[in-house]
């Protein structure tokens, strides 16, 4: 303890005082110092002010003048006002998408799988089946939720006085035009994609799986009192139990020009044996006609006791494992369609089916882009009040108008023959041509 205190009594009377010294010297240092430079510095100030100020001053109001102008000094941000308004167009278009997605969901695959599920198919392929059927749904949700997310979008900015406010600060339509369309293109491209490629992969795994589950239980495709119309043939089913059909009638046309008509009391259904044959039935007690449709008075008739009916692959898939147009990518469409013309061999409707088909793999994703071209006007035209709502009904009427054209368009090609490019990208054209005579209007107003 002693040395503690011979040390704290040391530092007290030595060290402080001369730090405090220290101190004291060169604040006085200091202060000679800046005493000498003081003429220096005012000397300086004075040419400053009477030379330089007037150049200086000069040279910072061009260089603010070039930040206000090509900077945007003292303005919003374009970029932020792009972010923001790609931020709720994508924000509706996720809500708008989830909409029809679960109104396509629920008419193309609950009702297919609650068909097969009363046929006692397993539970692990009627879900792989809706998983190979999801990018048709996406394929078909996509353009549609563009025209509705992005007319209740832009409607409630319109309806929340946000437009004109972009517009009251000396913006223009462009600001708002630009990121709607490249959003659009986006969706467009992403639903090309699906179309393009996951949906030929989905298409062929479905019918592999579907031929598997007819193969192994034939009764899902012979339904109890229905007319069944196959390629070139039509089955009338009476009673169907336990895969015995009863009061069964086959009619059947040969190319050369030949009718044939089966009528059998009872038939069983059995699992196919063979290579090529979806399912069997074996007919008792079958009476068979053969009729020449050119001359009705001749005809054969054949009784049989017991009769073995093929349906063959292709009678419900359309061909015999050969890749229909839905289960290729546009580029073996392309090179499909491009052979079909080499060759000849074709008739002219098989060739509008595969050229409608692949015009409909552009046609559809593409829709999307005119969509969101034709959101922009309607929104600002009609949207001043209740933009959400009435953005909803609005696109919900032309979806249907668009659905409408574009089954009217797939069925006037495929069963009367028009041109399938003119009928796929006819309501594309109808509502790209809209949007330009709404966004003149929107202009004029």
């Amino acid at each position: 303890m002693s040395l503690l205190k011979k040390a704290s009594s040391f530092c007290q009377k030595t060290i402080i005082p001369l730090v405090e010294k220290g101190i004291s010297f060169f604040r006085a240092v200091m202060v000679r110092v800046a005493g000498l430079f003081s003429p220096f510095v005012c000397l300086v100030k004075k040419l400053y002010f009477r030379f330089l100020k007037d150049k200086v001053s000069r040279v910072l109001e061009f260089i603010d003048r070039i930040q206000t102008k090509y900077l945007k000094k003292g303005q919003l941000k374009n970029y932020v006002l792009v972010r923001y308004i790609v931020k709720e167009l994508l924000l509706y278009f996720v809500v708008a998408f989830l909409f029809f997605f679960m109104i396509f969901f629920c008419n193309q695959i609950l009702l297919l799988a609650e068909q097969i599920l009363k046929k006692r198919v397993p539970f692990a392929d009627v879900c792989r089946l809706i998983a190979y059927t999801l990018p048709s749904v996406i394929a078909q949700s996509a353009p549609f939720a563009t025209l509705v997310g992005f007319l209740m979008c832009l409607g409630r900015l319109m309806s929340d006085n946000e437009i004109l406010i972009i517009r009251a600060s000396g913006q223009s339509y462009a600001v708002v035009m630009i990121p709607v369309l490249i959003l659009g293109l986006v969706i467009s491209i992403f639903s090309f994609f699906v179309n393009d490629y996951l949906l030929p992969v989905g298409t062929i795994n479905y019918n592999k799986l579907y031929r598997k589950i007819i193969a192994s239980n034939p009764g899902i495709e012979i339904e109890p009192n229905t007319i069944k119309r196959l390629n070139d043939s039509t089955i009338v089913i009476g009673d169907v139990k336990d895969g015995v059909v009863s009061d069964l009638i086959f009619f059947d046309r040969g190319n050369d020009g030949s009718q044939c008509i089966i009528v059998a009391g009872k038939s069983t259904l059995l699992s196919a044996k063979k290579e090529g044959v979806l399912m069997q039935m074996n007919m008792s007690d079958a009476v068979v006609s053969f009729l020449d449709t050119k001359n009705r008075r001749n005809f054969d008739v054949l009784d049989s006791g017991a009769t073995t009916l093929n349906i063959f692959d292709s009678s419900i898939f359309g061909t015999n494992y050969a890749a229909s147009p839905r289960e290729m990518t546009s580029f073996d469409l392309g090179r499909t369609i491009k052979n079909m013309r080499s060759k000849k061999s074709y008739s002219q409707r098989q060739l509008n089916r595969y050229v409608m088909e692949y015009n409909k793999k552009f046609s559809m994703p593409f829709g999307s882009i005119f969509f969101a071209f034709l959101a922009l006007p309607l929104a600002f035209l009609f949207g001043k009040h209740n933009g959400q709502t009435i953005g909803l009904i609005i696109g919900l009427f032309i979806c249907v108008l668009y659905w409408a054209m574009m089954i009217l368009g797939q069925i006037f090609s495929s069963r009367n023959g028009l041109n399938g490019f003119i009928m796929m990208w006819l309501p594309d054209t109808v509502i790209g041509i809209a949007g330009v005579l709404f966004y003149l209007a929107l202009k004029r107003k």
